[in-house]
């Protein structure tokens, strides 16, 4: 080892003459005030556009799936664009072409909404706004936020087309969603529908799935008493041996059911039981206080859930008798009153005998047995009656667009299911409180359990027939059968087997879902959008074939307009007759005002990216889309219906997916728990390096954990490999080409070096193939810590500093010039900032950075699994040794293992032989070392996991070094005061 400054005064000082480290680059990284300044200096160099200078490249395309500009971004937000970003960097410096244009989805409620709260805000109402003035708005405040989000973003190192991204607003990307929907429009597949879907009464639009999310909520439940009637059109009940059964004791009975959603009574058209369930008629015998059921009365139940529901009503085993069993057949002639039949002022309105049947859908498992059916507010019973072709009798349109009962029902008319803030409103107790009037409620409750609400307004939905515009995905596409399948869900399911998904269980997720996923409803009652731009012919039916106009000079027309307009020439006066005039009569028309959900904008913009864009993809296609795993039902959903459904494949080749992120204790952050993590504060604390550190180190396919305490750890280890890259730099001070040595004439130990960066060039290389990226770092990390830091620099910092021109010196530092230049781009697609400062710390002339190398190629020649082997067994008992020594400077007996010259017993004949040949003292770092195989003494150290090798502890003979601090028997011999030989020859 060297001298320092300390070493006793009465000795020659010999510092000057050792190569002691010479660099500018700081220990401590003040990456929060310096990253600006490289995001500057790549901004000025145009980094990203000489990339795609070069030439001879496959492109590799990620396509960037559009966060919503409305808002600041989150860690998730980081995460997500961190992750592409290391996946572009990567594919760029492994040889491709990689391309990533940045977008934006700009459309929809989530702006709207913002627009309409500025408007409560000053009294004003969007109904009295000109909806072109409204729609200008909406472009202003996503203007805002995407300029406020590019540099959020840019500020975190994320590579890309930032001055010309993407936009679902520009005219364009407008003009293009137009024409990807009329595409359905002319190949057969869309049209207009009436049925339930998921409506947000706050926000007055039907929402998708993808924009759902589950909560628990309070709700309401009841159980309703319906009368039985026998039904005298049915043929009779017959017994086995064909005489006609009496049902008497059923007329007047009561069909029993349950529902947490009291509102929909109102709009009740029939009742459904299980043909394969056991029910029973059970009659009250007695009763308590307080209960609705009364002495005599008769209820049919299903027998599993009798004793549940009579209880309810405060009935115990006591107060009923079970009558007997009641048959399918017998159920079969029986239809219901609703319980609102005759009542006072009721007008009429549900004085029509109810339908009641048998359903596939009805169980034992909760409720009665039995099911109310409202076709306008449930999916099951909807398409039950479709499938019968009875929709026109049990349809209602009893809910208006907000929450409310339409004016005129009776009892309920002006009631709100919901409040304006999305609370409970008053519909439910005015129902409840009217079946208890008029004796038609059993018992009521409340229950909580998981309800769909909207995930921007954050209120609970409805569902609500409302006609709708759909894309059916089972009817044949255009003229049917194609490479890919008949209909849109068959292109799916064959198109996700095509698909790469990482990780693997992505592909089973979507296909389910696909599998069982209802026809696509591309409408929503809004103004800020891409319209449905299609007309309907006046006094036609949605199911009449000349309902939808399909003309191509239309649809021209409307899409040149789009070009140059934007979609707002939709909304203009005379818009109809600009599009319509001289084609059809515009009188014989009306136009669709609805605009496009946004899944269906998002879902399109590989057309107008990847397909027209000229940094788009070379075949149309992204190599990659990458989101959060609960794009399954979002974005990659989306954009694979739009895409098999106007061209037949998917718009991705491979589909990779992350998961949420949480605190450091696992919880879901939350600004009420006050666990959130925002990416600028840590920006601001850290720096951005940090926090792309933690994504590298974190395994993003399942849910990740972040806070103080796990950003500090990230930081110390961030710490370490910056004093790894800081040694490099200050040891390769000076070097030149002229300095280089050949591999072949290198010490066993820098091959050794090179082997181990040959193995890693590969880890390296299939890491960032398959986005591993915290396995490649890993791999990089402990490398550079473990083998390098704690050991090869260790062992080599003697020759660097003291030797002269020798081999092992030149060696060494060659191997370091190697090292330098696989390691900063290695990991210059992770630490962007800081592997750009340590390779201009080296190369800082004009126009030099990192993230314009490629990793260089490494020598398959450089891979030797012998050398590889046969050093094994020379780190195992150097662990030996150093562990012994430890032994020794614990107990205060030595102070530096330089003063050390241990005796190394070795068993094994084949690694004696090997350390007998090398410079083991410098392995070990002492000064002198002793091999033998003789059997070690009594008493010599050893470890349990390493047999066969032993160490007996001796003191180095000699006098110390004044310039290495070697304890070696020449000192003081030669020239040069107070040195070894080899140092006197050093300073010769």
């Amino acid at each position: 080892m060297c001298a320092d400054t300390t070493e006793a005064a009465e000795k020659p000082d010999y510092k000057s003459t050792l190569n002691l480290p010479k660099t500018d680059f700081p220990m401590r990284a003040g990456l929060p005030k310096r990253e600006p300044e490289w995001l500057a200096r790549w901004e000025e160099l145009g980094i990203y556009d000489r990339l795609r200078e070069k030439p001879g490249r496959t492109s590799f395309t990620l396509h960037d799936g559009p966060p919503y500009a409305n808002g600041h971004l989150h860690i998730g937000h980081a995460l997500n664009k961190t992750l592409k970003d290391m996946v572009v960097r990567s594919q760029q410096m492994m040889g491709f072409d990689a391309r990533y244009i940045p977008g934006w989805d700009c459309h929809g409620l989530p702006i709207e909404w913002k627009i309409e709260e500025q408007y409560r805000a000053k009294g004003k109402d969007k109904d009295d706004v000109d909806v072109v003035d409204f729609r200008q708005e909406c472009r202003k405040f996503a203007e805002g936020w995407v300029d406020i989000q590019r540099e959020e973003f840019k500020r975190l190192g994320i590579t890309g087309k930032w001055e010309k991204p993407y936009l679902t607003m520009d005219f364009h990307a407008e003009r293009v969603i137009a024409e990807e929907f009329m595409k359905f429009l002319m190949n057969g597949t869309l049209y207009q529908g009436s049925k339930p879907v998921m409506w947000s009464p706050v926000e007055k639009t039907a929402l998708a799935e993808a924009e759902v999310e589950y909560h628990d909520k309070e709700s309401f439940t009841i159980w309703v008493k319906f009368k039985a009637l026998i039904d005298e059109t049915t043929p009779p009940v017959t017994g086995d041996a064909g005489q006609v059964q009496a049902m008497s004791d059923l007329d007047g009975a009561y069909v029993v059911i349950w529902t947490t959603t009291p509102w929909t009574m109102p709009s009740n058209k029939a009742v459904v039981y299980g043909a394969d369930i056991s029910y029973g008629l059970y009659e009250i015998t007695g009763r308590p206080d307080e209960c609705w059921a009364n002495i005599g009365d008769r209820y049919l139940l299903a027998d599993k859930l009798a004793a549940d529901v009579l209880g309810r009503a405060r009935l115990d085993d006591t107060m009923y008798r079970r009558v007997r069993d009641v048959t399918a057949q017998e159920l079969s002639q029986l239809r219901v009153a609703h319980p609102l039949k005759d009542a006072e002022g009721s007008d009429g309105e549900w004085d029509d005998i109810r339908d009641f049947r048998a359903a596939d859908f009805v169980t034992d498992e909760e409720g009665t047995g039995f099911v109310h059916c409202a076709p306008s507010h449930g999916m099951e019973e909807y398409e039950l009656y479709r499938d019968l072709g009875m929709l026109q009798d049990v349809i209602t349109y009893n809910v208006t667009d907000d929450g409310m009962f339409r004016a005129g029902l009776p009892f309920f008319g002006g009631k709100y299911i919901l409040n304006r803030k999305g609370k409970e409103g008053d519909a439910n107790s005015a129902v409840i409180s009217k079946l208890a009037e008029v004796g038609g409620l059993l018992a009521r409750g409340k229950i909580k359990h998981s309800y769909p609400h909207s995930w921007r307004s954050k209120a609970p939905v409805i569902y609500r027939n409302t006609p709708q515009w759909f894309a059916a995905i089972d009817k044949p596409v255009g003229d049917g059968q194609d490479d890919h399948g008949t209909t849109i869900r068959e292109r799916a399911l064959t198109e996700i087997d095509n698909v790469q998904w990482t990780p693997k269980s992505g592909r089973n997720r979507l296909h389910s879902m696909m599998e069982a996923r209802p026809d696509w409803v591309l409408s929503r009652q809004r103004a800020w959008g891409v319209p449905l731009t299609c007309f309907t012919k006046k006094g036609a039916l949605p199911t009449d074939a000349d309902f939808l106009l399909r003309n191509a000079e239309v649809n021209a027309r409307i899409v040149e307009a789009f070009e140059t307009e934007g979609a707002d020439a939709w909304y203009m006066e005379g818009a109809k007759e600009r599009f319509l005039g001289n084609v059809v009569n515009p009188d014989d028309y009306d136009q669709v005002t609805d605009i496009l959900d946004v899944w269906f904008d998002s879902g399109s913009t590989h057309a107008f990216t990847l397909r027209d864009r000229e940094d788009g993809s070379d075949d149309g296609v992204a190599d990659l889309y990458l989101e959060g795993t609960d794009q399954h039902r979002g974005w990659f959903h989306s954009s694979l219906l739009q895409s098999v459904g106007t061209q037949g494949h998917a718009p991705y080749r491979a589909v990779l997916t992350h998961g949420f992120t949480l605190d450091e204790k696992g919880m879901k952050m939350s600004k009420s728990l006050g666990n959130t993590i925002v990416p600028e504060k840590v920006v601001q604390q850290y720096g951005a390096d940090i926090l792309r550190l933690w994504v590298a180190q974190t395994d993003y396919t399942l849910d990740q954990r972040i806070g103080p305490e796990i950003l500090k750890g990230v930081a110390d280890g961030y710490r370490r490999l910056r004093n790894t890259m800081r040694y490099m730099l200050g040891s390769l001070n000076d070097f030149s080409t002229a300095d280089r040595m050949d591999v072949s004439d290198m010490p066993e130990l820098e091959r050794w070096v090179l082997h181990r960066l040959a193995e890693l060039d590969q880890t390296v290389r299939d890491g960032y193939a398959k986005y591993d990226f915290q396995g490649v770092f890993q791999a990089v990390f402990t490398f550079a810590t473990v083998d390098l830091s704690a050991f090869y620099f260790d062992i080599r910092k003697d020759a660097l500093y003291c030797d002269g021109d020798t081999v092992a010196r030149r060696s060494a530092r060659t191997v370091l010039d190697l090292l330098f230049h696989r390691l900063t781009t290695w990991l210059a697609p992770v630490l962007v900032f800081t592997m750009e400062e340590v390779w201009l710390e080296r190369f800082p002339e004009a126009g030099s950075s990192v993230h314009l190398q490629d990793f260089p190629e490494t020598p398959k020649d450089w891979l030797a699994p012998e050398l590889a082997a046969k050093w094994s067994g020379v780190r195992t008992a150097r662990r030996v040794v150093t562990a012994a020594l430890e032994v020794e400077r614990t107990n205060k007996v030595i102070g530096a293992s330089l003063e050390a010259a241990p005796v190394v017993y070795v068993s094994d004949d084949a690694l004696r032989a090997v350390l007998e040949v090398l410079p083991f003292e410098d392995i070990c770092i002492t000064s002198q070392v002793t091999v033998t195989g003789t059997a070690a003494p009594e008493g010599a150290f050893t470890l349990p996991e390493v047999p066969g090798v032993a160490v007996a502890f001796a003191k180095a003979e000699g006098e110390k070094c004044a310039r290495c601090w070697k304890v070696l028997p020449d000192v003081s011999t030669h020239g040069h005061a107070g040195v070894c030989g080899r140092c006197d020859a050093a300073m010769t």
